[in-house]
């Protein structure tokens, strides 16, 4: 089973994600330039957005190099001594999950980020005070019998979601059960030049210029956005916690909704919330992202601007989908536009009224019992 998230989200002028030369990231489809805000940013944006938290009731995972220090200062707090924790964590972090960086030995930082949830953490920190008296010399051995402990599971939902690799231990590494397209924009974009100045308060009055100048990229664009999980992978990366699974889904439609890329918004604040959902949950087959419905790059005409055809050739892609390949793994279709007046042909029947109507048609859809191993 698999819960598939489609969006139309237009934003007013922005640079959300910028690339090495602080321009807004862009890619060439259809022939032409399109604005693009990368997975990576999407998926960072969800799961740190109060609501994936708030629906979870889980504390999302921390990613880090800081692990010796981290660990240490909870080694610390339940009254060991700081060089001994040292000693012993600089034994058994290399062991559990990576070696340290050579070039900054003094701080102790892993050599790659480390994505851990809250109650791996804690179970790492239960387990070296437990075996503190045979530390650091038994160090390997309490390494991996946690990570066979750890193995392909997790306790939290955003790692659950979006998976782990970890090159130097992979059997802590986790199958993400999410995957997030770069969101592009239906039409194309030109990137423009925005020349800032800004004015030294304590200049002398008869002192001409500014106290500094410069120039920032941005760009406005009406995007599509698409993800898709797989549910049973979902279940097993939550060691088959149904209930847990589902929060994690309602989660993620919540976050995907509230959550904006945060670049360079104290400039721009472009808090725009999407103008049109569109919600699958499917039995099996192949994913149907919806991005060739804007191929054919979106014209307005008139003063239509762009929301109302990038949406229109979406529900038309669709119906066409549905016409060719059929639609009976559909299990639930649930639309939802901001715009009442939006016309719809192929997706009217799904339309429904409002958010947490859209979100508990989708939810409601999904099993409520566990999935058999």
């Amino acid at each position: 089973m698999f819960i598939e998230l489609h969006m139309i989200q237009n934003f007013a002028p922005s640079n959300l994600n910028r690339d090495d030369t602080n321009n807004p990231k862009d890619c060439e489809f259809g022939g032409v330039r399109r604005a693009r805000i990368s997975s990576q940013c999407l998926k960072r944006a969800i799961r740190t957005s109060p609501a994936f938290a708030e629906t979870t009731r889980v504390e999302v995972g921390t990613r880090t190099k800081w692990l010796v220090n981290l660990l240490r200062q909870r080694l610390v707090a339940a009254g060991k001594p700081a060089d001994q924790a040292t000693a012993i964590l600089t034994a058994f972090v290399p062991e559990y999950a990576s070696k340290l960086d050579e070039k900054s030995k003094e701080e102790q930082k892993t050599a790659v980020l480390l994505y851990l949830g809250q109650a791996e953490i804690g179970r790492l920190v239960e387990a070296l005070l437990q075996n503190w008296d045979s530390l650091p010399q038994d160090a390997p051995r309490l390494a991996k019998a946690l990570v066979k402990e750890q193995k392909g599971q997790t306790s939290a939902p955003d790692i659950a979601l979006f998976g782990r690799m970890l090159a130097e231990q992979p059997e802590l590494g986790l199958e993400a059960a999410c995957q997030v397209a770069h969101a592009i924009s239906t039409h194309r974009v030109t990137m423009e030049m925005d020349f800032y100045t800004a004015v030294d308060d304590l200049n002398p009055e008869d002192t001409a210029g500014a106290g500094m100048m410069g120039f920032t990229g941005f760009d406005s664009a009406c995007f599509y956005r698409y993800a898709r999980i797989d549910w049973e992978q979902l279940v097993t990366n939550l060691k088959g916690d149904t209930a847990l699974a589902r929060r994690a889904v309602e989660g993620f439609l919540r976050a995907s909704i509230a959550a904006v890329p945060s670049g360079k918004q104290s400039n721009f604040a472009a808090n725009n919330p999407p103008s049109f959902l569109l919600g699958v949950v499917r039995k099996d087959g192949m994913g149907w992202s919806l991005a060739n419905a804007f191929e054919q790059p979106i014209h307005p005409h008139g003063d239509e601007g762009l929301v109302a055809p990038s949406v229109a050739a979406l529900d038309a892609y669709w119906g066409r989908l549905c016409q060719v390949y059929g639609d009976g793994a559909l299990i639930r279709t649930a639309a939802l536009s901001l715009d009442a007046d939006l016309p719809l042909e192929a997706l009217q029947a799904a339309q429904v009224e409002n958010v947490e109507t859209w979100i508990g048609a989708l939810v409601r859809a999904l099993p409520a019992r566990e999935v058999p191993a």
